[in-house]
């Protein structure tokens, strides 16, 4: 299980991000452009995928950790179940979102 905490050290740990609300909620952004926000009843993470075919094929494979809401019916956004996730699935997926919103050079020297 990951807390909105453990969501915190892993997000911040990632270069050049920062926190501040989003919708009255905490969220992280990566020179400006968010990457992950936590729902508004606490229990889930909003993240960005590369595709809206990704994120059905999320839903369809583990629909107890990933799901989505009719807020979100056709954008490429996924909602994550902070009780189903570990620590290590977490950093996955807060680093391949964080990859998505990053600028290329920050993503290349990050990989360098």
């Amino acid at each position: 299980m990951v807390t909105e905490d453990d969501v915190r050290r892993i997000a911040l740990a990632l270069p050049e991000t920062g926190e501040k609300t989003m919708y009255g909620t905490p969220a992280f952004y990566v020179r400006g452009k968010w990457f992950a926000r936590v729902r508004e009843e606490g229990d889930a993470l909003v993240v960005p995928v590369a595709t809206v075919e990704e994120k059905a094929g999320l839903i369809a494979a583990e629909p107890a950790t990933f799901f989505t809401t009719p807020h979100y019916d056709g954008y490429a956004c996924v909602l994550v179940r902070l009780g189903a996730v570990d620590p290590e699935e977490m950093t996955e997926l807060l680093t391949d979102a964080w990859r998505l919103r990053a600028p290329k050079k920050l993503v290349a020297a990050f990989d360098g």
